[in-house]
């Protein structure tokens, strides 16, 4: 892997982290317990080709985001069946 030597990590009481470039500051994708949680797309060069599952905590979104037709919504949390 590449660039590995420019990560560095922050890893809250729980056992959930994020990870970030140590040059850019960006997000590059959540940790839990120490394995890989979930990737930041904005990191992700081109189309990764993935479609939303399911959108959390719509009940705070902001005003100008548009959720596809469609997916699942929870006006909080998923339920842990989900």
């Amino acid at each position: 892997m590449s660039g590995q030597e420019l990560l560095t990590s922050y890893i809250g009481k729980h056992g959930f982290g994020l990870q970030f470039c140590r040059q850019c500051g960006s997000t590059l994708c959540g940790t839990f317990k120490g394995l890989l949680h979930g990737v930041t797309l904005g990191c992700v060069n081109g189309d990764p080709k993935i479609e939303i599952g399911q959108h959390i905590y719509v009940g705070s979104k902001a005003n100008w985001e548009i959720i596809p037709e469609g997916v699942t919504q929870y006006e909080a949390k998923a339920p842990d069946n989900a």
